[in-house]
């Protein structure tokens, strides 16, 4: 059989970047800044491509290389899907389906909306799909198809593949050596779905797979795919000892408790650590509650991060802005604070209650979701009723924070005049994230005007207080001054 693999077009996953920024590469070689499709390859289609039994062929369409279309030869065509890629995921399908070509469908949103995908579908696949995948494709070459496909036992670490990364074009990803080592979380945060989706356990790869696996690519820089890489620190010290003789240079995704353990951050660094991605997501105390990530202390946070900048290690903080908590100080004190820090990057997003989840479930409950329109559920709109703030202006302070952030004054302020190689790199990384944010959205990005709001349709001030005209009926909040300043009311 001709088997398939399709990853849908996904608008809010492309990078693009100006031409000026794509011959910076020439100073970080590692990094392809040239890339005109997304930060990372779908290592999950890679995967399961390798598990497929040798006498069928397999092929790999990622919509953020290039729109996809139904018009390939296969006669059985496997499409995953996040929830913002889900309408793209079911033209796709209805597409094939209308050739008479059967599809199947997984990843995280079918897992969580299997009755609607089915809609599109002729087998829905729920979970993790590495031990049931072999029988699948049986059941496919017998006629034998079931409509649901679901493996109650997680996958044994040691038995995963190794991706046919052969399948893949390297230009066209940032970073091409996406490797994993871990699956499973236990914080089970209520805005994520990775509990659901891949278990409450930690789950480990034999240290000696991941060096063999690591040995075959091609290159220097690896991004560890990882949702937590130290979730349980003695393992992660074991395989940062393992790293060090490949002299290899990565990063991954960390929990803030990365920052009170001196030793696991030393090995870290030695191993080749650049940066490490943490999911800090607000700087208020009765968010982090509410939002179940009990390990996150926002009042240690300034510490924590001049630990890490101190390990010699990068600092890429994610942040959240839509919780029922948020008043309008969130937005200029999160900027400040993150500001203050240094810290190198930041990425600002916008609550998402996304299927599966704990937020989810409460918001429809309580009658608070606005639409599931799934395309805008890409944690940069707003899908849902907040107590103070209309949906437009959260999204626009959300901008806003982006495009401070990522100012020029902002960089100087926070990473210096460059004076070395590595300064230079950050400096570049800095500005093609600007460059790509705007390049790929343009000046409407940036800007927002509501008819007869009196907000303005021009980025607002730095570093001072955002003042909006509105009738006083349809005043929010008062925000509270600092000493010696005036009261605004907004």
């Amino acid at each position: 059989m001709k088997i398939l693999f399709a990853n849908p077009d996904n608008d809010a996953n492309m990078y693009k970047a100006p031409k000026f920024f794509r011959h910076a590469s020439r100073v970080s070689p590692d990094l392809n800044f040239g890339a005109t499709g997304a930060l990372f390859p779908p290592l999950n289609l890679a995967t399961l491509a390798a598990i497929t039994p040798p006498e069928h062929q397999v092929s790999i369409d990622d919509g953020c290389l290039h729109p996809v279309s139904a018009d390939k030869d296969a006669d059985l065509v496997a499409i995953t899907a996040m929830t913002a890629q889900a309408p793209a995921a079911y033209r796709l399908a209805d597409q094939y389906r209308a050739r008479g070509i059967p599809v199947v469908m997984g990843g995280i949103h079918p897992s969580m909306c299997p009755d609607e995908a089915g809609q599109h579908a002729d087998s829905v696949v729920l979970g993790e799909a590495d031990g049931l995948w072999a029988d699948l494709i049986q059941d496919v070459a017998n006629g034998k198809l079931k409509s649901r496909y679901h493996d109650l036992t997680p996958i044994a670490m040691d038995k995963i593949a190794l991706p046919r990364r052969d399948l893949l074009d390297p230009s066209g990803y940032v970073i091409f050596n996406s490797v994993q080592t871990t699956r499973g979380c236990p914080f089970n945060c209520n805005f994520c779905s990775v509990t659901t989706m891949s278990g409450i356990k930690y789950r480990f790869r034999p240290i000696e797979k991941i060096v063999e696996e690591i040995k075959t690519l091609n290159g220097r820089c690896i991004y560890f795919v990882d949702d937590n890489i130290i979730g349980i620190p003695k393992r992660a010290k074991e395989l940062f000892k393992a790293l060090i003789p490949l002299k290899q240079r990565w990063a991954s995704q960390v929990t803030i408790n990365f920052a009170r353990d001196e030793e696991l951050m030393k090995l870290a660094r030695e191993s080749g650590c650049q940066g490490v991605f943490i999911g800090f997501e607000t700087f208020s105390k009765k968010s982090i509650r509410d939002a179940g990530k009990f390990v996150n202390k926002p009042k240690e946070y300034l510490r924590d991060i001049q630990r890490i900048h101190k390990a010699g290690i990068a600092v890429w903080g994610s942040f959240i802005f839509g919780f029922d908590n948020d008043d309008l100080d969130v937005f200029r004190d999160t900027l400040e604070l993150i500001e203050e820090s240094k810290m190198e990057f930041a990425q600002f997003s916008l609550l998402t209650p996304l299927p599966g989840t704990a937020l989810f479930k409460q918001f429809e409950e309580e009658n608070r979701i606005v639409h599931k329109d799934w395309k805008k559920y890409d944690l940069g709109a707003m899908v849902f009723k907040h107590p103070l703030f209309e949906g437009k202006r959260l999204h626009f302070e959300k901008n806003h924070a982006y495009r401070r952030f990522y100012s020029i004054r902002s960089m100087f302020k926070r990473l210096g005049v460059p004076k070395s190689r590595a300064d230079v790199v950050l400096w570049i990384c800095n500005l093609a994230v600007n460059g790509a944010i705007k390049y790929r959205w343009g000046r409407d990005y940036w800007s927002w005007k509501e008819k007869e709001s009196g907000v303005r349709d021009v980025p607002l001030p730095l570093g001072v207080d955002r003042v909006v005209k509105i009738r006083k009926d349809e005043r929010l909040v008062a925000h509270m001054p600092r000493q010696g300043q005036p009261v605004a009311q907004y």
